[in-house]
């Protein structure tokens, strides 16, 4: 063994970690090698602290729930919020994307597995009638976001180690959708080891270690460690578009929600949806100790869920959290390293992995704890943090499951909705059922119309009307 590898061994060995090798002799040379390159990743202090705090018996496991109220956020104009306050962020907006200040980034790692697909989710095919892929709904927005403000943006993808080369691949083999390659970056998210509940790291097999993604909120670990941030620093962007790759309806580029980001001097800000009923699966936004934060949907009471305002009816705690942000370069720089970096969570789960004897071992139950970190746990540490309302016909129908509620065809008939809407919004008449889902099918490519605004842009520039009662594909806007 080479001088590394004894010390590397050494030191998981000094860490109370030595099992991690146990059965490193008997493995052939590449295996070796890969579980030294898995073990190299791994912060044994991390890990240490993780296991004191987050596993040893009598670490904390509750929420602070002590003082919590509902927080309070900028409503739309439709909902009593102020038109011409909007209309100042907007143009705000509009100013900084026209600057180049402004980069997109999506938080890309996970698979299909849930969907029932094989592959990166991003390349899931998700439009109502062309069936073009996450990834490609969200490059053409981003590219006609440029085009319209004569600023091509910067488009970071965080992916993952499993995911990684798969997503790549998809990119080259569709010529990056349009978008300029040299403004197309991939990066891995990190990865963290999951322990028993003794905090003994666990092994997969006898040659790899049990590792899964860091959590979402590992995204700001990763673009630090990445470069991104210095890419972006170099190239004068300051604040970036933050969305998962779940969501096709999400403005990847919302002019007025960069506008309120930056008017209010804010290094944080997110979106809200008021939530649907109290049990919906959304985090919620409320104010602790002064301080902005999201507390899960499974952290708080259902009691309070369902708590109303008695003088409007609505639930108190309404404000619900959809995963899209604003957030500015520097506080992710900050919150990327040192004390003032993201808590991690603890998470008990089934881990595969090998007992003494390298068998195979799949338990039935909980066996061990995996962490992760929430992207929303900055919000207390961020200045001036604001909160948004937005619509969710507009901004959110994601695809999580694969029947039911959040799945493909509860995306699909969301999409078929915002199309009639904005069709029906430059007086063209689109027969719908009660619900405002169209009888025929409808597919706008986001190079025509990216929002209701861009549509109508592109829509004013047609010469004969298309007739829309027998279904209707619009592509790219006419010259």
């Amino acid at each position: 063994m080479t001088r590394d590898t004894t010390g590397l061994i050494g030191s998981f060995r000094r860490a109370g970690q030595g099992q991690v090798f146990a059965f490193f002799d008997r493995l052939p040379a590449e295996s070796q090698a890969r579980l030294l390159s898995e073990a190299a990743e791994i912060d044994l202090g991390e890990v240490d602290r993780l296991v004191r705090t987050l596993v040893a018996e009598g670490a904390s496991r509750t929420v602070d729930l002590e003082g919590l109220s509902p927080a309070p956020y900028e409503r739309l104009p439709s909902h009593g919020g102020d038109p011409a306050a909007w209309s100042r962020a907007k143009a705000a907006g509009e100013t900084a994307l026209r600057s180049g200040r402004v980069a997109a980034f999506t938080v890309a790692g996970g698979q299909g597995t849930r969907l029932g697909y094989d592959g990166p989710k991003g390349t899931f095919p998700v439009t109502p009638v062309l069936r073009r892929s996450l990834f490609q709904v969200f490059a053409w927005k981003i590219l006609a976001a440029g085009r319209r403000f004569g600023r091509p943006l910067h488009w970071f993808i965080m992916t993952s180690h499993q995911n990684h080369a798969q997503t790549e691949a998809f990119f080259e083999e569709h010529g990056h959708f349009g978008l300029d390659r040299a403004r197309v970056h991939f990066f891995r998210q990190g990865r963290m080891p999951a322990v028993d509940f003794s905090g003994k790291i666990l092994l997969e097999t006898e040659g790899s270690l049990a590792l899964s993604p860091d959590g979402h909120g590992g995204s700001l670990r990763a673009l630090e460690r990445s470069g991104a941030l210095d890419l972006m620093a170099s190239e004068g962007i300051d604040t970036l578009s933050y969305f998962q790759v779940d969501n096709p309806l999400v403005r990847c580029v919302d002019a007025a929600f960069i506008g309120w980001h930056l008017t209010r001097g804010s290094e944080m800000s997110s979106k809200t949806v008021p939530k649907a009923y109290p049990e919906e699966k959304l985090g919620h936004f409320c104010v602790r100790g002064g301080e902005l934060v999201v507390i899960e949907y499974s952290d708080l009471p259902l009691a309070l869920q369902r708590e109303r305002d008695p003088s409007t009816g609505a639930l108190r705690y309404e404000a619900g959290s959809i995963a899209i942000h604003v957030i500015d370069r520097e506080f992710i720089q900050r919150m990327a390293r040192g004390a003032d970096g993201l808590p991690f969570h603890r998470a008990d789960k089934k881990i595969s992995t090998v007992d003494a004897d390298g068998r195979e071992v799949r338990p039935g139950k909980a066996n061990g704890v995996k962490f992760e970190l929430f992207v929303f746990d900055a919000l207390p540490s961020a200045r001036r943090p604001v909160v948004v309302e937005t619509s969710r016909a507009d901004d959110f129908s994601p695809v999580k499951n694969a029947e039911g509620v959040d799945s493909p065809a509860t995306c699909r008939a969301d999409q078929l909705r915002q199309f009639a809407r904005w069709i029906r919004s430059v007086g063209a008449s689109v027969p719908t059922d009660s619900t405002g889902l169209p009888e025929a099918p409808l597919e706008v490519s986001p190079l025509f119309g990216y929002d209701e605004g861009s549509f109508a842009e592109s829509w004013s520039r047609l010469g004969a009307k298309p007739a829309v009662a027998d279904g209707l594909c619009l592509e790219a806007p006419p010259l």
